[in-house]
């Protein structure tokens, strides 16, 4: 299996409708001051989210994990699926042993919850439970059981734990604020809703209110580290990537959704693969677009401008790359959404990333006890 480097980069030009896709705690769309004029910004934590959301329907369940303060409640739970004997009160309480067993405190004072939001896979719930049932004692068995096997979206997305560092994983993905290649300005929706049982000689609205929302077209980028993803992650590495470029790609955050059907697949999808370090190419934007004639086509030309003089200058070419959507950017191959995922699978897995990672059990094996 190949351990140089190697990382797969997302470039993705974006336009979206008037919208307030990601809001702030005003409820004002967000935003970033950027080459000196405010952007529209969509937080890699919405995105993020979207993408897991999504990954429910291109992966199994065992494959994914939780992020939740109510980790003892799913251990419990696989508790009692894997022995009827265990009352729930019972259940709780070996759970509750098992975490602090395994280097995370739980607070029994606040409904058994950890401190803070815990990243847990259902495989490694799994091995705990089975553990408990086990009669295990050993406590280094029960923290081995929570740092073997994390889930797809653990792995992507990493996990930190205050209690204990040596339950940390290492992100293999990064993914960048999404940010309007040109300056945009916020703007008000003045709204009424009207009563349907008002009395028929009534002038008056039943509610009023305002709305800020803006539109934009947004530059996304995103990286995956395919070396560290293989570190941990214990299913095919290709089958991953190809599931994270899909998400990537076609998720969108939710807010407000119902109120401006602003889901948009994107413009223009550039994907390299390098093997010497990821390189986001938000430069292209530092000067804001101008146009009066729409941003996507300008906003391209500028990109594949960027990328040259990046390439030419820094870099070098990427090993490889694919374009959605535009004419090509350099060498890179103009394919649809379909023959990208499957050119990425086939590329990641001849690059010999296809097999487990060899200190991991494959998934389908991991189960502890088994």
């Amino acid at each position: 299996m190949s351990n140089e480097r190697l990382y797969v980069d997302f470039h993705v030009v974006q336009t979206v409708p008037p919208s307030c896709v990601n809001r702030d705690d005003t409820g004002r769309p967000k935003t970033a001051f950027y080459g000196g004029a405010n952007r529209a910004r969509v937080s890699s934590q919405s995105w993020k989210h979207a993408m897991r959301l999504m990954f429910n329907e291109l992966f199994t369940s065992e494959e994914l994990g939780y992020r939740t303060m109510h980790a003892v409640d799913l251990i419990a739970n696989e508790i009692k699926k894997l022995d009827s004997s265990f009352d729930d009160e019972t259940a709780v309480k070996e759970a509750i042993k098992a975490m602090n067993s395994a280097g995370v405190k739980i607070n029994e004072k606040k409904d058994n919850k950890t401190g803070a939001l815990f990243f847990i896979s259902a495989v490694q719930a799994n091995n705990l439970a089975q553990l408990v049932i086990s009669g295990e004692k050993d406590a280094k068995l029960y923290k081995q059981a929570l740092k073997e096997t994390p889930s797809v979206d653990i792995a992507l997305f990493g996990r930190m734990v205050a209690d204990d560092a040596d339950l940390n994983v290492d992100a293999a993905s990064q993914v960048a604020h999404s940010i309007s290649t040109h300056a945009v300005q916020n703007e008000y929706d003045y709204f009424t809703a009207v009563d349907d049982c008002s009395p028929e000689d009534s002038a008056g609205a039943g509610h009023l209110g305002t709305t800020e929302f803006n539109s934009s077209t947004l530059y996304r980028y995103a990286t995956v580290n395919v070396a560290q993803l293989k570190k941990s992650i214990g299913v095919s590495v290709a089958e991953v990537i190809k599931g994270f470029a899909e998400a990537f790609i076609c998720s969108m955050p939710t807010g407000k959704q119902n109120s401006y059907a602003n889901r948009t697949y994107p413009d223009m999808v550039y994907v390299t693969i390098r093997k010497d370090q990821p390189v986001n190419l938000v430069g292209a934007f530092e000067k804001p677009v101008i146009s009066n004639n729409g941003y996507v086509e300008e906003s391209v030309k500028k990109l594949q401008e960027y990328a040259g003089k990046v390439y030419n200058n820094f870099s070098g070419k990427p090993v490889k790359s694919f374009m959605i959507g535009a004419d090509a950017i350099s060498d890179a191959e103009r394919v649809n959404l379909d023959e990208l995922l499957e050119k990425l699978y086939s590329y990641i897995k001849d690059e010999g990333y296809n097999a487990c990672a060899a200190a991991q059990t494959c998934r389908s094996v991991a189960v502890m006890g088994r």
